[in-house]
């Protein structure tokens, strides 16, 4: 079993930063892929950025040049650094990774549990 533990969090005022962490642990040989997803108040989830096959990484229209999803392979843990953050960035912020336990089985999809990022002044 994997779990995945979030952090980073908070509130912040209009142009302000947060980066965001989300650290796997448990039966991992390696993050196959991952990224970040949002739901703000009364709307679908949506995906923020991630990283695909071969190592590029997608972002959102709204996010691009103000975001950046990195990862740390190994600590198993996946970040989301965010600038000059605006009010409609408002949401709740869950980490999703794709979790191979060994070299030859298919991933595995994770959730984390969430982290509430609030951006007013």
């Amino acid at each position: 079993q994997v779990q995945l533990v979030e952090s980073g969090g908070g509130l912040v005022q209009p142009g302000g930063s947060l980066r965001l962490s989300c650290a796997a642990s448990g039966s991992i040989f390696n993050i196959n892929t991952g990224g970040w997803y949002r739901q703000a108040p009364g709307k679908q989830r949506e995906l923020v950025a991630r990283f695909i096959d071969g190592g590029s990484t997608i972002y959102v229209e709204s996010v691009k040049g103000r975001f950046t999803i990195s990862r740390d392979n190994a600590k198993n843990t996946v970040y989301l650094q965010m600038n000059s953050l605006k009010p409609e960035d408002t949401a709740v912020y869950y980490c999703n990774l794709a979790v191979k336990k060994d070299w030859y089985s298919a991933p595995n999809i994770y959730w984390g549990q969430g982290t509430q990022v609030t951006v007013s002044s």
